[in-house]
């Protein structure tokens, strides 16, 4: 992966909230490019586990093992499955978990891995080595399902259209490439004012669909937050609104609050549990600096929510 690089978004606020100390023990659920790692085994005297369904990604895992023997260990797999990854290595507990979600750099800007539609590539999109490929998806999924991906993971409003001209143009020959398909897409969908590019919540969707991001990041919430002791902390970065709105969601009921309640209504007096098991450390999320997102323009999208778990 040389030439390749990743900028951690948000990492000083990130780490700062994780509220590292001596002793602790650490999850980093995206291990990515090792940023967030090093970071947390910097910070405090530690334990960290870091989980990630990437080859490349266990691999730089593994360097990192040898620089910091009996403090980190590098565990291949997938988020939704981190209370079993971490069960097989004895840990029951955790003082902290954070989470980069979505896609890094190292897996955006190879071409080979079919991310993005900048670079010309094979349609992948996976995360990892397993499982059906976008162009599976694209290739052999029906109308009305294509249409669903791409409005429900895209927010999409042109889905129908998208998938109809992707089954027409399949009908003469298959989608292989990234640059194929967004040429498709891009027949179909116009620009508009925003200047993004109109392949780009289709591409979306469809990484989405291929890795089941959502329902992964869901699990993991949930047995993250289940695995914290007392003052333990779950902090969360997301990229876009999908994700944002899902840890939003859990963030606020894990706090007792109902998410998205309006004060004016009576009924959210009662949607509010007795005994809260977590604090809302974010009341509302935070956003990377103007110097940040200039130098890092992945940055702008950036949202940091976390929760602390309250004493038994």
């Amino acid at each position: 992966m040389t030439g390749f690089s990743h900028i951690p978004v948000l990492m000083t606020e990130a780490i700062d909230l994780l509220n590292v100390r001596d002793g602790g023990v650490y999850l980093d659920g995206t291990f990515g490019g090792g940023g967030y790692a090093r970071a947390i085994l910097a910070r405090a005297n530690g334990t960290l586990f870091a989980i990630d369904r990437d080859d490349e990604a266990v691999r730089r895992g593994r360097a990192l093992e040898a620089e910091f023997p009996g403090r980190f260990a590098i565990l291949p797999g997938r988020i939704g499955d981190l209370q079993n990854l971490l069960a097989a290595r004895g840990v029951f507990q955790l003082d902290g978990a954070v989470f980069d979600l979505g896609v890094s750099s190292y897996q955006i800007d190879d071409p080979a891995r079919g991310f993005s539609f900048r670079f010309d590539g094979p349609l992948d999109m996976r995360m990892g080595n397993q499982g059906q490929t976008a162009a599976d998806l694209v290739n052999t999924f029906p109308e009305s399902e294509l249409a669903d991906i791409f409005f429900k993971f895209g927010e999409e409003k042109a889905s129908r259209k998208i998938a109809r001209a992707i089954v027409e143009r399949r009908g003469v020959a298959p989608f292989a490439t990234t640059a194929d398909l967004a040429s498709v897409i891009r027949g179909v969908v116009r620009p508009d004012k925003s200047g993004i590019d109109p392949a780009t919540r289709s591409f979306q969707a469809l990484r989405i669909a291929v890795n089941e991001e959502l329902s992964d990041v869901d699990a993991a919430l949930t047995q993250a937050a289940g695995l914290l002791a007392p003052g333990g902390r779950l902090v969360v970065v997301s990229f876009h609104s999908l994700e944002d709105r899902l840890v939003k969601q859990f963030c606020a009921q894990a706090a007792g609050r109902a998410a998205g309640a309006s004060r004016h209504d009576p009924a959210a007096l009662f949607t509010r549990a007795e005994t809260p098991a977590f604090h809302l450390l974010t009341r509302a999320p935070v956003v990377a600096s103007d110097a940040e997102t200039k130098a890092n323009p992945r940055a702008r999208s950036a949202k940091l929510r976390a929760i602390e778990r309250l004493a038994a």
